[in-house]
């Protein structure tokens, strides 16, 4: 995978390419942006994307080789495996490493969705007056399972979600802070997390990326 070819993450700004966009950009990689556009609602933007993701999802990532790969949990851990390091994933045989997989498959597996259905209402709930209902509770539904979230770094104490060890758990906290319920309910009631999220931000090589995300 080696060539002089960059990657190439499709992308909006704020979503959840921002989650790979901090690991490129901690891992020093090469990389250009393309902007993926409104899936959720214009036809036109979700093709483009469907192109190369029949799921027409964001984040999309295209491979030096040419290779596309899709779902945040995989770019994760084929990043560090490219790069040879363990700057964002603990490698096999670490103490951290266990406790890495189970809460990076619970982020993208049950928390991420949550947040996907609750932007998508309109499409899934027919009945118009119900739209708002629905995603309330959904919304709410995302909060429990952060708080599961917010019990295990209390448990471990530290500056991170694994304790002392920084990895990308903390990359997806800080990006994932900025969408429902809000910045002010994850300061209200899940305060470990908002912390590392702030932590995050004020990293120097994550500086960039944040504030082209969020300007």
């Amino acid at each position: 995978m080696t060539t002089d070819r960059p990657y190439r993450l499709w992308q909006n700004p704020g979503w959840g390419s921002a989650i790979i966009e901090a690991q490129l950009a901690a891992y020093g990689l090469p990389y250009e942006l393309v902007t993926g556009g409104d899936i959720y609602h214009d036809a036109t933007a979700r093709a483009g994307v469907a192109r190369l993701n029949p799921a027409g999802q964001i984040p999309t990532l295209e491979l030096p080789s040419g290779e596309v790969v899709t779902e945040s949990a995989a770019m994760t851990l084929l990043l560090a495996e490219v790069t040879g390091r363990d700057d964002l994933v603990p490698a096999p045989g670490a103490p951290e490493r266990a406790a890495f997989l189970r809460w990076l498959m619970f982020l993208v597996a049950s928390v991420y969705p949550a947040g996907s259905y609750a932007d998508a209402a309109e499409k899934l709930v027919p009945e118009v007056a119900g739209v708002a209902e629905y995603r309330r509770r959904v919304v709410a539904k995302r909060g429990d399972l952060w708080r599961l979230v917010e019990a295990e770094a209390a448990r471990r104490g530290g500056d991170w979600v694994l304790g002392g060890r920084f990895t990308a758990l903390d990359l997806y906290v800080a990006v994932m802070t900025h969408w429902q319920p809000g910045p002010a309910w994850f300061a209200a009631e899940t305060p470990h997390l908002a912390a590392i999220a702030a932590r995050v931000a004020t990293r120097p090589d994550m500086a960039e990326v944040f504030a082209r995300n969020w300007p």
